[in-house]
């Protein structure tokens, strides 16, 4: 299934055979497999990741082993800035089919006050904007609701009559599932909080965690089927 996936995908994405590696090495598809169940692994080898939806562009974690920050690092979030920026191409590449890069630290307005947005792409799939806020420690709820502030901003200030409502990812090196629970209660769909690494993922673990969920999700088919 793996090498289906990087056949089908090499080829959606056009990747050079340096691209293919890379991705390879940062164990693409356990990634993307790694929340998903029996039935969308299966597509998702067959047919290569389609973007149809907000959930389809999100990565858990992001790898970001090109920037070559050492562990343990304490770059300051505009630090951490400045590398992406200066590993623009690859970080797209890491993003995956259909980004292209707006600005950085791109200013909203509001009410005389001025806010700043890390990072801002337009993804030309899903036809709307992609607002990336980057967090060198945990995301907290405090993140959460400003990234919800520039989504509702974007979608009323930025947006056209043709663009899709924003996408936020909060993208931090840490995050309390349960606090992100939480603080995402009754907000926008188009909000996601993700972590990133600075090194290549651990493919046994990866291994680990999909046979896991397939357990899973077999005991959940068994128990409600009558």
């Amino acid at each position: 299934m793996e090498r289906s996936f990087y056949e089908k995908q090499a080829i959606l994405e056009n990747w050079s055979t340096t691209e293919l590696i890379r991705q390879k090495k940062a164990s693409l598809f356990l990634r993307l497999t790694s929340s998903k169940n029996k039935n969308e692994i299966l597509q998702l080898a067959q047919k290569g990741q389609i973007v149809e939806k907000p959930e389809d562009i999100i990565r858990e974690p992001y790898v970001l082993e090109f920037l070559q920050i050492p562990e343990p690092y304490h770059l300051s979030e505009s630090a951490l800035e400045d590398r992406i920026i200066g590993s623009l191409q690859t970080f797209l590449l890491e993003l995956g089919k259909g980004f292209a890069f707006i600005g950085r630290q791109y200013r909203i307005t509001v009410n005389n006050r001025n806010y700043y947005v890390d990072l801002v792409f337009y993804h030309r799939i899903l036809k709307c904007f992609v607002l990336i806020d980057l967090k060198k420690n945990e995301a907290g709820y405090e993140d959460i609701g400003q990234m919800n502030m520039y989504l509702g901003y974007f979608q009323n200030e930025e947006n056209t009559e043709s663009d899709n409502p924003p996408i936020g990812i909060v993208l931090a090196r840490e995050k309390d599932e349960l606090l992100v629970k939480y603080a995402m209660h009754n907000m926008s769909s188009q909000l996601f909080v993700s972590q990133y690494q600075l090194y290549l993922p651990n493919r046994e673990e990866l291994k680990a965690l999909i046979e896991k969920q397939l357990i899973e999700d077999e005991t959940k088919f068994k128990y409600i089927t009558p």
